[in-house]
């Protein structure tokens, strides 16, 4: 089976093509350097750029998958979350595609395609596992069985990747938030600043990042020398801590011994590191897709569509900004 993923949900354009699970092509034309100027993503733009580039991508991943069109088996876009935008480029190229071709057409949740990029790198991965799902615009922890994905617990305000941006922000550091925090923490004290730990001892599995931003903020407020790299270093500590106490708290209370990490964030090798080390000493099993599959990415939609598709071909699905699980 070949089947031809399309991603569009933000800022990355991807178009990917996977043969019985295996790829042939994943092609990601990243739009960050537009955006840097901004400080952030600006849907206008992003959209217009998906638009340009869409089918330059698609034509270079045909190419360098070596198949023709008719090969296609099914076509997967990402249907929602994310910029509404940017996903009705995705969505209105694939609908043209099927159409065109006459080839089934399948959307994919955008979040459970992070979770099925695990598969691409474990293809024995098999449920119930755990997944600290955190990227610039998402923070969960999931339970995947056979039967479905469940929400143990979310951000109650900003997600993970947001504090990073806005606290890089505060540190008159770049974007996007996550690399340059990493990047110059490695040279800071991880210990130099006590930050709170919101929700840290909750009983429920939910997160909070929006006052640990707060504190930050203040905290340079009273200074008059800022130490950019001890404090970039001990908020990342801290985020990194609340975030694996919460992921092994529900494995371990959910008594599974599998988790997987999967999003943007997930590409940060402190956290990486850090999770390594603690599923090691718990006796968990724990599987990190390559920086690669963490990143938004066509390939990960594509394996999705390929597991989850159930042969109902839908030519009407639309763009759906806040789509759930």
């Amino acid at each position: 089976m070949i089947v031809l993923g399309i991603e569009t949900s933000c800022d990355e354009t991807s178009v990917a093509i996977l043969k019985d699970g295996k790829i042939l092509s994943n092609i990601v034309s990243s739009q960050v350097e537009i955006h840097k100027k901004f400080g952030g993503v600006v849907p206008e733009v992003a959209a217009r750029h998906h638009l340009s580039n869409l089918p330059i991508i698609f034509k270079t991943a045909i190419k360098k998958a070596n198949i023709s069109l008719k090969d296609i088996d099914l076509i997967a876009v990402t249907q929602g979350p994310g910029l509404i935008g940017a996903l009705l480029v995705g969505i209105s190229f694939a609908k043209g595609l099927a159409l065109k071709l006459n080839k089934p057409i399948f959307g994919v949740n955008h979040i459970i395609g992070h979770v099925y990029a695990n598969y691409i790198t474990y293809p024995e991965l098999t449920p119930p596992f755990i997944v600290l799902m955190v990227s610039g615009g998402h923070t969960e922890i999931l339970k995947v069985t056979k039967d479905k994905i469940e929400v143990l617990g979310k951000t109650l305000d900003d997600a993970a990747g947001e504090a990073f941006d806005k606290v890089a922000r505060i540190l008159g550091l770049g974007y996007p938030g996550g690399p340059e925090i990493e990047k110059i923490a490695k040279f800071g004290n991880e210990n130099k600043f006590n930050f709170p730990k919101p929700l840290y001892n909750s009983k429920d599995y939910n997160f909070s990042f929006s006052g640990l931003k707060t504190s930050v903020l203040y905290t340079v407020r009273k200074l008059d020398n800022i130490p950019v790299a001890d404090i970039a270093a001990s908020f990342q500590k801290v985020v990194t801590e609340i975030l694996l106490h919460k992921t092994f708290k529900a494995a371990q209370e959910k008594d599974i011994h599998t988790v997987v990490l999967a999003g943007g964030v997930a590409a940060n090798k402190y956290l990486r590191k850090k999770a390594q080390e603690k599923a090691q000493k718990l006796g968990i099993n724990i599987l990190i897709p390559p920086l690669d599959f963490c990143t938004d990415n066509a390939a990960m939609i594509a394996m999705a569509g390929y597991k989850l598709f159930d042969g109902k071909s839908n030519i009407h699905i639309d763009a759906i900004p806040n789509l759930k699980l």
